[in-house]
């Protein structure tokens, strides 16, 4: 896995000296007609003769136009949007990174005017310093190695460390989504997991084939049982001395999804090397919580499976039986995710903690609803507002969809406790897989955790352009939202 770019960043108030390997970045911000240089410490004869309209700068967020500065060097004009909110900083300083890579040194020269701003430049660029080479024969890797932001404000060296960790962690997230599904099954990844581990206050636990079967595990069973790849549950737990609070994280971890008997068509399967978005995205962000020593007990439980079709494979009409006793009727083996996550939502619920928070890329149906770029978030009340409040700091988009009651029904089976879809009904779909997984929060006799559930079909993958500090392809989505919501929760 291709490893994140190691850059040295410098604060400083002095301009230093450029070379044609030098690119500084300058910000555009106001309306269309009215388009302004930020402030900034180039001299301001070269800037006056910028015509910026007949050049085709534009202010917004993210786009970059390069021209020619002193001394060989490049001068990249990028958008800060009208008014220049907190976030678009952060973008503006992704797209950078993006664009500029093929330059050894990028100085940043647009005013910063508190300490949080510096740090969210720093956070877009280090985000947006990404490119996946893994299986390129022929590729010219980023020679970017230094950042300068040109500043008076010092942020501490703590501070900027755990930028860093939450960089590393989104960028192994993509690192793991990118890989195609013939180098990364559920045995891949639980190896993974344990290399990560190595040196941190975190235990694993890993049911194989044989443990699932004993332990009731009957969900992640049925989905990968169809596969010569057999399935796994991976618990990993982060338990430090005098935290008051607990949250477990439940990823849906399908290293690739046919569809099983009920299978895909062929232009729908392209990409479910995707699917097991939320499982890396709940890996990373366990590893991030112990990285920064966060003082709440975390754990996050990865249910893998690999959705093949086989003369083994779980058949629709089957019925199984998930941890918490409760039956399904498997009506379409293409809902797949809902029955890995049933188990670890009940696995995760026998231990009580104060919150349960899964993240999944759960139905085509969140897509049709909010688009590529919002996850789709469902949940209790209390838990809604603790996502909402974490991915507000991050600047990660989620939208809060309801649970409604009356679709319920259509979930009962004549045979079982529950069915996973109802066939025929394209109402609500991901509204339905919230209510399915809803089932499976909470044990008898012990407190109900506060739930939260994410939807991240759409967001998980951009197949389109690259935009801000998203690159094309796996995105790394909710990572930092998870960690900034264990650091709220810390409090």
């Amino acid at each position: 896995m291709d490893a994140m770019t190691k850059l040295k960043i410098t604060l400083t108030q002095t301009s230093p000296a450029t070379s044609r390997l030098t690119a500084t970045v300058i910000g555009v911000q106001g309306a269309p007609k009215n388009l302004l240089l930020s402030k900034n410490n180039l001299d301001s004869k070269l800037t006056a003769a910028f015509n910026l309209e007949s050049l085709g700068v534009s202010s917004e967020v993210g786009s970059i136009k390069k021209l020619s500065g002193p001394g060989s060097s490049v001068i990249a004009l990028v958008g800060l949007g009208k008014t220049v909110e907190f976030d678009d900083i952060r973008q503006a300083m992704g797209a950078a990174a993006r664009e500029l890579g093929n330059f050894e040194h990028v100085v940043v020269d647009i005013p910063l005017k508190t300490l949080d701003q510096v740090l969210a430049a720093i956070e877009g660029f280090q985000l947006g310093n990404y490119e996946y080479l893994t299986y390129k024969s022929k590729s010219t890797k980023k020679v970017l190695s230094k950042l300068t932001i040109l500043t008076s404000l010092k942020p501490t060296a703590g501070a900027l460390a755990q930028l860093e960790v939450l960089a590393a962690a989104v960028h192994r997230t993509r690192d793991m989504v990118n890989a195609p599904a013939i180098d990364l099954y559920p045995e891949v990844m639980v190896q993974a997991a344990k290399k990560l581990v190595k040196g941190l206050a975190v235990k694993i636990k890993v049911w194989e084939e044989k443990d699932l079967l004993a332990d009731g595990l009957g969900g992640i069973h049925a989905v990968g049982k169809g596969s010569i790849r057999p399935p796994r549950l991976v618990k990993l737990e982060y338990k430090p001395a005098g935290a008051k609070t607990s949250i477990a994280l439940v990823g849906k971890g399908i290293t690739f999804d046919t569809g099983g008997l009920s299978l895909k068509p062929a232009e729908s399967m392209v990409g479910m090397k995707y699917d097991m978005t939320g499982a890396a995205s709940c890996l990373q962000a366990l590893i991030a919580i112990a990285e920064l020593g966060l003082p709440i007990k975390a754990t996050a439980w990865l249910c893998l499976a690999e959705n093949m079709p086989s003369g083994g494979a779980t058949r629709p009409n089957d019925v199984i039986k998930i941890r918490n006793g409760k039956t399904v009727e498997v009506l379409n083996t293409d809902a797949e995710g809902r029955l890995v996550l049933a188990d670890g939502l009940s696995m995760a619920s026998e231990e009580s903690p104060d919150y349960i928070v899964d993240v999944a890329t759960l139905t085509g149906a969140a897509t049709v609803a909010l688009g590529n770029r919002y996850a789709g978030l469902m949940g209790d009340e209390k838990a809604i507002k603790k996502v909402q409040n974490a991915a507000a700091v991050t600047g990660e988009l989620v939208w809060h969809m309801p649970l409604p009651e009356e679709l319920r029904p259509l979930l009962n089976s004549d045979i079982a406790d529950i069915a996973n879809v109802k066939i025929g009904n394209r109402a609500g779909g991901m509204l339905i897989a919230g209510l399915f997984l809803r089932e499976f929060i909470g044990t008898e006799g012990k407190n109900t955790p506060s739930w939260a559930h994410l939807d991240i079909a759409g967001p998980a993958n951009n197949d389109s352009a690259a935009y801000g500090h998203t690159p094309k392809g796996a995105t790394g989505v909710t990572v930092r939202t998870l960690v900034q919501l264990a650091r709220d929760l810390a409090k």
